[in-house]
């Protein structure tokens, strides 16, 4: 339990900063352009991370919205109602994970039918041997072609947002203060813990895509529609009324348990 104290106390002192959620998306854009300048201009030796097959990316960034919703609906039941007290706040927040989700859902529709309606069947991956038989991506596949069409980055879209809504998310933590040994205190700890490491995994997947994979366009596009899934949502609609809210903060909180009351 200490190391895991020890390891908590060290991601809140990274993760929940200020200065962190400000300038994180500048810090995502920033990589993707470098990493797609350094992909383009002298590409890095194959590796291991540069195999679609690897772990990190089949088992955790292809399902990264899963991962982010499920280690979040814990976290903010457990801290809001620490801090209000008040179930019917928890669930208004607990829906700003419904949204998160259909974000996630329209956005790849939209990725998919790009790709589809840009798209044309090719026989090799030189794109050689038009197929103009197989009209979609699926078809085209299964009888052994190349689809090639305008792909959308869905890495850098997923990856930009669950890092920039967890990050979001755990500013909370500035307010919530346990005692140790409460089992309420174990349970945040481990929390912080696992949507720290979460946070990492995704940067570095984001890093590892912006080197590996896609052109530069589909990037751009793929961590805009990320940014933009975020900010619509903590920088433009969750300040306003009639929405999920954002996580509580010092400022904001007394008045909203004093309207609760009312």
């Amino acid at each position: 339990m200490e190391h895991l104290e020890r390891c908590a106390w060290v991601l809140r002192g990274t993760l929940v900063r200020a200065a962190v959620r400000r300038y994180l998306p500048w810090a995502l854009v920033a990589s993707m352009l470098a990493g797609s300048v350094l992909k383009e201009l002298s590409p890095l030796p194959e590796s291991y991370l540069s195999n679609k097959r690897n772990v990190l990316n089949v088992y955790f960034v292809k399902v990264a919205w899963a991962w982010t919703f499920c280690l979040l609906l814990p976290f903010i039941a457990l801290t809001n109602y620490y801090l209000t007290g008040r179930a019917g706040l928890v669930l208004r927040r607990l829906s700003s994970l419904l949204v998160g989700t259909a974000i996630w859902y329209v956005c790849t529709a939209i990725f998919s039918n790009i790709e589809h309606y840009t798209g044309s069947c090719y026989q090799s991956p030189a794109l050689e041997g038009l197929r103009e038989e197989h009209g979609n991506k699926q078809q085209c596949h299964r009888e052994g072609g190349f689809w090639h069409g305008f792909d959308i980055s869905g890495h850098s879209f997923l990856l930009t947002f669950c890092a920039l809504v967890i990050v979001e998310e755990m500013a909370v933590l500035h307010e919530v203060k346990t005692d140790r040994g409460q089992l309420l205190h174990t349970a945040i700890t481990a929390l912080v813990v696992a949507l720290g490491f979460l946070t990492f995994i995704w940067l570095w997947m984001f890093l590892c895509t912006a080197v590996y994979f896609h052109d530069l366009s589909q990037k751009v596009f793929g961590t805009l529609f990320g940014l933009l899934g975020w900010y619509g949502t903590y920088g433009f609609w969750y300040p306003r009324s009639f929405s999920p809210g954002l996580p509580p903060q010092s400022s904001s909180l007394s008045l909203k348990r004093d309207s609760y009351k009312k």
